[in-house]
């Protein structure tokens, strides 16, 4: 179904997806855009991206992906957002201790980089510890033993929450509307014109009991997408990994400055730390967390928000820091959490149409962990889906599926980037889970 440029395009969810795509689309010429977000502000509490830093990585071992992620680092560099494009560069390695998944992992990466004009002459080997060192001088008392991999200059980081912000106040100003707030933000359903194979939305319910007319739903909710549409549970899971910080002294804070974000492809990985809050933010890497519905069988993100991070990953963190930064590696973990996001078993996005629904409900989903440095361009994306001859998805990888449920279990879950076996929420923590 095709819709002009003044009908009413109803986007669900105020996080990276929904945001890229109500700014790129109101860029574009589409005059009525309203976004409804369950939280009170944005950035959301509920979303991914509402956080310090992400990885800003543009090479993959797709080279399709590897094209993208050029393309993204190249709109980070605009004037729009330039000012959330932090580029020191990305040093990934793998310890000594590593698996061999972990070193398959991070020398697949580094070929890609190698492999792209773009990416190459930024890209070096790193094998000894004085090579580590006269990268990142600040790393000389730590003995990083056997740690090998690369150091890529043309990556770095991006302050996510900030950007969340630019890009909500430009979205404003090109006339998006915004309902926020668990009441009037928050939807209860896609109201259909119909059932079944027929059916057709017309619009969306708010929690109070409001109904928005729109001709076209456009479902950007990450880890909460089976909420709305539980179709997306055959393809995406709720899945989590841990994140927490060390907060420095401001003087701390100025002898990290400018360090490259670091990761261990066995361990995790961090960040310099941000200068207005003087938190150091950590990840473990692991296989991360689902928290499945017996009833469904698929995992969704639970209401509450949950303030821990499981033992074994805390050790990780401290062995992370313990081999880089020792003096930091005993301080304490503050603003512990997990973080959710909609999961695929093979990474990629889901950028289409809703099956029977006559192009009325559109699903952006399938973040995987990946999605943030393609902030500027995913926009771009729904613009070509809205344009696309006969309203089809052309891009295989993004299309939608249905294939057998992705249970989240470690077994469909074989992404060669992800080292460590999924677990249950309940199985770490039995009271925090609740569905």
């Amino acid at each position: 179904m095709g819709i002009s440029k003044t009908d009413h395009i109803a986007i669900i969810g105020g996080g990276a997806f929904g945001l890229s795509t109500a700014f790129e689309l109101s860029q574009q010429g589409y005059t009525d855009i309203t976004v409804f977000e369950k939280d009170a502000e944005i950035p959301s509490r509920w979303s991914a991206a509402n956080d310090l830093n992400k990885i800003m990585r543009a090479e993959y071992e797709d080279p399709w992906y590897t094209e993208l992620g050029v393309e993204a680092a190249k709109k980070w560099q605009t004037p729009l957002y330039a000012p959330y494009f932090h580029r020191v560069g990305y040093l990934n390695c793998v310890s000594g201790a590593g698996t061999q998944k972990a070193i398959n992992s991070m020398n697949s990466f580094k070929a890609a980089g190698e492999a792209h004009p773009d990416i190459k002459p930024w890209v070096s080997t790193v094998s000894t510890r004085q090579e580590l060192q006269d990268i990142c001088w600040q790393f000389n008392q730590g003995e990083m033993p056997g740690w090998k991999g690369y150091f890529n200059r043309y990556d770095g980081y991006v302050h996510s929450a900030n950007a969340l912000r630019g890009i909500y106040r430009a979205a404003r100003s090109n006339g998006v509307r915004f309902f926020l707030g668990e009441r009037k933000g928050a939807i209860q359903e896609i109201v259909y014109q119909s059932s079944g194979s027929n059916r057709k939305s017309i619009g969306v319910k708010t929690k109070d009991g409001q109904f928005h007319a729109a001709s076209l739903v456009i479902v950007a909710t990450g880890a909460a997408a089976s909420k709305i549409v539980p179709e997306v549970g055959a393809r995406v899971s709720a899945k989590s990994w841990s994140v927490a910080h060390v907060r420095l002294t401001d003087e701390e804070t100025a002898a990290l400055r400018g360090i490259p974000v670091t990761y261990a492809r066995d361990l995790g990985f961090f960040f310099e730390p941000d200068p207005k809050t003087n938190l150091l933010k950590l990840c473990p890497m692991g296989g991360g967390f689902i928290n499945t519905n017996p009833a469904t069988g698929v995992s969704e993100a639970p209401e509450g928000v949950q303030r821990f991070v499981p033992p074994e990953d805390e050790r990780k963190m401290r062995e992370l820091l313990r081999q880089t930064l020792p003096y930091l590696a005993d301080r304490p973990l503050v603003e512990k959490t997990l973080c959710w996001f909609a999961d695929t078993s093979d990474s990629d996005f889901i950028i289409d149409y809703l099956p029977q629904t006559g192009g009325s409900v559109m699903v952006l989903s399938g973040d995987s962990g990946h999605g943030f440095k393609m902030f500027p361009i995913v926009g771009s994306w729904v613009n070509n889906l809205l344009n696309a001859p006969e309203g089809k998805q052309t891009e295989k990888r993004w299309q939608w599926r249905t294939n057998k449920p992705n249970d989240g279990t470690a077994s469909q879950d074989d992404v060669s980037w992800r080292v460590g076996d999924v677990q249950e929420l309940r199985d770490i923590t039995p009271t925090v889970a609740k569905l």
